[in-house]
């Protein structure tokens, strides 16, 4: 085990709601996930500790996702309320257990959040790399590209046994996609058209721009605020299906 595990894993003995990570252990993640120039720093990244059950409804207390801080206490109260459904994660560890490697954490069936890389495919920086996008359940929630040849290319590639999609099979993302945008991620992958990504959840990129520029203070309250205004709109929405009072919502939120 590296020593930057040792030291998550001595943190998660301990199972506070969350931490912020000394200087020891950002020299440490540096090594291992942080790339020179990305959008957040160190300092600005929160680990959340939760507990949850997986698909043998077996409970497990060493949940452990890395976030912006800014967000942290809605993620917490986010897998509080998984947890409190039934809803079954088939894992949770953090992305320095795959140095990275987000092929492998998908492929390892992980629900993960923070992780400096680019879009998957592309260039742009992904929403993974502020800890403002959260990937539930891989395998059951599968992110889905037709190539040019017109196949569908699914990654896990185990997760094409799931990509007829079925909003009631256990650890679908379909079942949370609510829950996710009551709590601030108010995108979600599978309303997306090229690629359709079911396990993928984040802010908008806009909201990330702004939060990363913030003291922690300010920016913990502009994402609270979102959270408020987005409720609020959804107590009062008339927009027709739950579908488009969601995006509608979202929209004057975030």
């Amino acid at each position: 085990m590296s020593s930057l595990l040792v030291l998550l894993s001595g943190l998660a003995q301990a199972q506070p709601a969350s931490l912020g990570l000394d200087r020891q252990q950002c020299e440490l993640l540096e090594q291992q996930v942080l790339q020179p120039g990305g959008p957040v720093s160190c300092g600005q990244l929160q680990m959340v500790h939760f507990s949850y059950v997986d698909f043998d409804k077996v409970r497990h207390d060493d949940g452990e996702i890395m976030v912006m801080a800014a967000v942290a206490s809605q993620v917490k109260a986010l897998f509080d309320e998984l947890l409190k459904r039934g809803f079954p994660l088939a894992q949770a560890r953090l992305m320095e257990h795959y140095q990275g490697n987000d092929d492998a954490s998908m492929a390892d069936n992980n629900t993960s959040a923070f992780n400096d890389r680019p879009i998957t495919g592309g260039k742009a920086i992904s929403l993974h790399a502020y800890g403002l996008a959260i990937d539930i359940n891989p395998l059951q929630n599968p992110y889905v590209l037709r190539n040019p040849q017109g196949e569908q290319i699914y990654s896990p590639a185990a997760g094409k046994a799931f990509g007829r999609r079925d909003p009631s099979r256990a650890g679908s993302s379909e079942q949370i996609v609510e829950l996710f945008a009551r709590h601030g991620f108010l995108t979600w992958g599978g309303d997306w058209k090229k690629p359709v990504d079911y396990q993928h959840f984040q802010v908008s990129r806009s909201m990330a721009e702004r939060l990363a520029k913030l003291p922690l203070p300010q920016a913990r309250q502009l994402f609270e605020n979102s959270v408020v205004a987005y409720r609020s709109c959804r107590s009062g929405s008339d927009h027709g299906s739950k579908q488009n009072g969601r995006k509608v919502c979202a929209g004057a939120a975030g």
